[in-house]
């Protein structure tokens, strides 16, 4: 029985969106080259211990803070809340669930000032906060619009082993699920969960946890992500680009994974919908699907599955990694035989007449 975090019984804090990231990474030069030279987002400012940046139509100071230290790892889910009043909100929900929690007046990093910061039930480092500096929104800056410009941060993805304990977890929180996956055995593999009117602002990804899987800027169109996959080839790194470019069954966008020099994933991604009526359905794959994840039947490499980047505690230390104890989607779906169905038979059910295309094994 999964051990479902308890409801507080004061109010959750009202989450507009997802906001930033604060990733941990062990070579600043050669991150700065990776997110600002390659992919193209704008530098708001910089020190030898970090880079703050930020897409091109954000007027925030910041979606991605690049710091320096000795360990790749990441420091907070950054989330902005609506008023002020709503960072007290989630200082006192954290506390009432007996989470660590630390809030400076003067915020955790440049350009946001007051915060709260918490060790959440899952392990996962997460920030609230309201107040900003406000900087150029940049959208009619065309002298600076790259052939691959991200223009704005889309979401997260965050690996944890029990599922169903972080979509409660999360739903308390006023999250609401877009998407899931699930079997017939009634075992959730992920999950999308939004605050903002998309498919998602956060998503859980069953897995050994609490790790980042990834964090994912939009472009304006398919054609942006293949010029960056263009742009990879010509450097060279195009042994940085892990899967894709293509397009997901679950939420319908075009995608591309790629890896940063200290193996941090990065998704590039357009085209999704709106999930902004209060009854918007959601939508559950079979795990054996075969266009759940990749709508075009290709196969999941296996690092996209097993690989994540570890996340800090309030001190900076690496939070231990927790196995998941229940079926992973790999293992049931790119496992001894490596198939899943396209096409199910007239009945219903996978047989001699479905589509069938071979997994990742070969």
């Amino acid at each position: 029985m999964t051990n479902f975090v308890p409801t507080p019984t004061v109010p959750a804090p009202d989450i507009v969106r997802c906001a930033y990231m604060e990733i941990v990474v062990t070579d600043l030069a050669k991150s700065r080259a990776f997110y600002v030279d390659l992919l193209g987002l704008h530098v708001t400012e910089e020190d030898e211990n970090a880079i703050y940046l930020r897409s091109l139509e954000e007027f925030i100071h910041h979606n991605l803070v690049l710091r320096k230290g000795p360990i790749a790892a990441v420091a907070a889910f950054a989330y902005r809340v609506k008023s002020p009043a709503e960072v007290d909100a989630a200082e006192a929900y954290y506390k009432e669930l007996g989470c660590r929690t630390e809030r400076r007046k003067d915020g955790f990093t440049k350009g946001i000032g007051d915060s709260v910061r918490v060790e959440d039930p899952l392990g996962f480092p997460y920030e609230f906060f309201y107040e900003v500096e406000h900087v150029e929104r940049l959208t009619q800056r065309y002298d600076l619009y790259s052939a691959g410009e991200l223009v704005r941060l889309d979401h997260f993805n965050q690996v944890t082993p029990d599922v169903p304990r972080g979509r409660k977890y999360l739903e308390d929180l006023g999250f609401r699920v877009s998407e899931d996956i699930q079997d017939s055995d009634g075992v959730t593999y992920a999950a999308w969960m939004h605050r903002k009117q998309t498919v998602h602002d956060t998503a859980l990804t069953g897995g050994n946890g609490p790790r980042m899987h990834h964090v994912a800027f939009a472009t304006h169109e398919k054609h942006n992500i293949i010029q960056i996959c263009d742009k990879m080839g010509a450097l060279r790194i195009s042994d940085r680009i892990e899967r894709g470019p293509g397009r997901h069954g679950v939420s319908n966008a075009f995608y591309l994974y790629i890896l940063d020099p200290d193996g941090h994933r990065v998704e590039i991604y357009t085209q999704d919908y709106y999930t902004g009526d209060p009854d918007n359905p959601t939508i559950t794959w079979d795990v054996h699907d075969n266009q759940r994840r990749d709508w075009w039947g290709n196969p999941v490499v296996p690092s996209w599955y097993t690989e994540a980047s570890l996340v800090l505690d309030l001190d900076g230390n690496p939070q231990p990694v927790i196995v998941r104890e229940e079926k992973s989607e790999m293992a049931v779906t790119v496992g001894a035989d490596g198939f899943s169905y396209t096409r199910k038979d007239e009945d219903g059910h996978a047989g001699e007449k479905t589509g069938f295309k071979l997994g990742a094994q070969l």
